[in-house]
C-alpha cells in the first residue's frame, strides 16, 4: 500500500511539473484574444457569437483566419472560464458567450484590463523573466540585463514601449481610483491642492478633480510621460524627476 500511495504521489508531481511547465500557454492564449479582440468581437454580436462570426471580423481582407487555430485557442480560453461555450446553433457552429472574466478584456469598456494584458505579455516585458537564475548569481536588474538599460530609460526613447506602458498604467488607475473615491468620501473635501507623483498620463489626478472639482490638481511626472499626456480640466502637468524635487504643495498621492 505504501509503494503504491509513493508510486501515485510520485506521478502528482510530475503532472504539476508538466502543468507549471505550459501555463504560460493562458498567459498567451489571453494576450491573442486581446489582439484578436475576440471579446469585443462577442460584445458586438449581443454577447454570443459563433466561430464564423468571430473569424469572418478578424479577417483583414488581406489573409483568411485559421479557423482551427483560433478554435484551439477559444477551446483553453474555455477552460479557463474566459469564455462559456453552448451546443451548436442552427448553422452547426459552436456558440460563444462572455464571462465576467472576459469583459475584462473589451478594449472601449470604461473599465478594462486589455492595455495591462497585452503589456505584461509583450516581449519587452517576458524577456526579463530569462534572465532570473543570471540575477542569483551576479545580482542586477533583470529587465536591463535583458534590454540593457532601465524600463523608464527604455519607455523615454521607445516612443511604442512608452505608450504601451502608459495605456497598461491608465486603464489599471480607473478602477483603483474608484475604490478609493469610494472609500474615502469624505477625505478630499479638505484639500486645495493635490500633486500625483508618478501620475503617468494623469487619469487617476484627473477623477479626483472631475469628483472634487474644488482640488487643483497636479500630475507629475518624467518629461517623455508628460509630452503624452491629455489636457484634463482642472488638472496641470508638470514634468521632472521625484528623486530629485518635487513641486511643492499640501497633499502627495
Amino acid at each position: 500500500m505504501e509503494r503504491r500511495e509513493l508510486d501515485e504521489a510520485r506521478l502528482q508531481g510530475q503532472a504539476e511539473i508538466w502543468r507549471y511547465m505550459f501555463s504560460f500557454a493562458d498567459s498567451m492564449a489571453l494576450k491573442s484574444a486581446v489582439e484578436l479582440r475576440i471579446a469585443d468581437i462577442i460584445y458586438s454580436y449581443g454577447g454570443t457569437a459563433t466561430s464564423s462570426q468571430i473569424a469572418s471580423c478578424i479577417n483583414d481582407s488581406l489573409t483568411s483566419p485559421d479557423i482551427t487555430t483560433l478554435a484551439h485557442i477559444m477551446r483553453l480560453l474555455v477552460r479557463r472560464k474566459i469564455f462559456t461555450i453552448h451546443p451548436p446553433s442552427n448553422s452547426g457552429d459552436l456558440l460563444y458567450n462572455l464571462t465576467h472574466s472576459s469583459r475584462w478584456l473589451l478594449h472601449d469598456s470604461e473599465q478594462t484590463l486589455a492595455p495591462m494584458v497585452l503589456m505584461q505579455n509583450h516581449p519587452w516585458q517576458m524577456a526579463p523573466w530569462h534572465y532570473f537564475s543570471q540575477c542569483v548569481k551576479e545580482g542586477g536588474v533583470a529587465f536591463k540585463k535583458a534590454h540593457g538599460c532601465e524600463i523608464w530609460d527604455l519607455a523615454s526613447w521607445n516612443l511604442d514601449f512608452n505608450k504601451l506602458f502608459n495605456d497598461s498604467m491608465a486603464c489599471t488607475s480607473k478602477f483603483v481610483t474608484s475604490a478609493i473615491l469610494s472609500g474615502y468620501r469624505q477625505g478630499f473635501n479638505s484639500i486645495g491642492s493635490l500633486i500625483d507623483v508618478g501620475g503617468g498620463i494623469g487619469c487617476f489626478i484627473s477623477e479626483i478633480v472631475k469628483v472634487y472639482p474644488h482640488i487643483k490638481g497636479v500630475n507629475f511626472h518624467l518629461p517623455h510621460v508628460i509630452s503624452m499626456t491629455p489636457a484634463y480640466n482642472g488638472v496641470s502637468h508638470i514634468d521632472g524627476d521625484m528623486f530629485h524635487a518635487i513641486p511643492n504643495t499640501m497633499q502627495l498621492l
